[in-house]
Formats: structure tokens, sequence, C-alpha cells
């Protein structure tokens, strides 16, 4: 589940990920990911927690929910 706001050509998401329990793994997402995918914010206030960042295409998003399971993170969908 994630919400969506456009912003240029890019899409700000909000993905609801499980196994985020604290500022270790926010920092793991963000050191692994950041470049690769450039600023991701992760809300550690929300259960589940969320991580938010911009996308570009829909080959990008499945790039990024693949990356994010391999460091153990996986997204929420409905």
């Amino acid at each position: 589940m994630y919400k969506i706001s456009y912003e240029g050509n890019t899409m700000k998401k909000t993905f609801k990920a499980q196994n985020i329990s604290c500022i270790n793994c926010a920092n793991l997402i963000k050191g692994s990911l950041e470049d690769d995918f450039g600023t991701i914010e992760v809300n550690l206030e929300t259960t589940p927690k969320e991580v938010t960042l911009e996308i570009l295409d829909d080959n990008q998003e499945s790039y990024f929910k693949e990356e994010m399971a391999d460091i153990g993170f996986e997204i929420i969908e409905d």
C-alpha cells in the first residue's frame, strides 16, 4: 500500500514496509539505496513504518521493491 503525489516527472511515493524497527534499519535502507534512488525518508513514527522517495516509473518502482526485499524489508501491498 502506498500514497502517490506527483512532482515534475517523478512520483513521490510512500510505501509501507515490514521489519523496520529502529534508526539503524532506517540508516541501512538509506545507506544501501540512496545512491540508486536519491533521497529516501523513513518514518519511524507510523506502524507499519513508511518509506518515501521519488519514483520515475514502474520499472524503477519494481527495482526499489526488489532491493528493499534483498536487504530484509519487504514492501506491504494489498
